[in-house]
């Protein structure tokens, strides 16, 4: 019985920290730059692993992900199970993880939009943009960023 229950435990607590430490993966166009700078700065904040893949098929995992068209941007990460295309704020990516809402698969930033994470440019002004939110539940401004 006591062999057990501490299995058991054993068992719970790798669990948990397998969840906790998940490692990130990020397929981009390849050879893109400024993913790798998105990449450095999701490892910076969420202290975990980040697994950069150069993939040439990636419209074809963008589709499988359910990312929209009109959404595309360079890279697709996929983190605890969420969809996060392009260049979206690492606090926008917490706050979905932590709230999970109902019907949303994801959050996309489309394009590259200058001042975005990793594509910050030392003297100049930010653009503004949108993270939209995406899933079976349509499409809605998650949150407005720059300018």
């Amino acid at each position: 019985m006591k062999l057990k229950l501490a299995l058991s435990l054993i068992i719970a607590s790798v669990s948990v920290a397998s969840t906790a430490a998940a490692s990130v993966v990020v397929h981009r166009d390849p050879g893109c730059g400024c993913c790798a700078q998105w990449a450095a700065q999701v490892r910076k904040q969420f202290g975990r692993q980040v697994t950069i893949i150069d993939d040439r098929q990636r419209a074809s995992f963008q589709r499988t992900q359910g990312v929209p068209a009109g959404l595309s941007s360079c890279h697709t990460a996929i983190i605890d199970g969420m969809v996060f295309e392009g260049h979206v704020p690492i606090a926008d990516m917490k706050r979905v993880l932590a709230q999970k809402p109902r019907g949303v698969r994801g959050l996309a930033v489309a394009g590259m939009p200058m001042g975005s994470p990793g594509m910050e440019v030392p003297g100049q002004r930010g653009e503004t943009y949108n993270v939209m939110a995406f899933g079976p539940g349509g499409q809605t401004v998650f949150a407005r960023h720059g300018g």
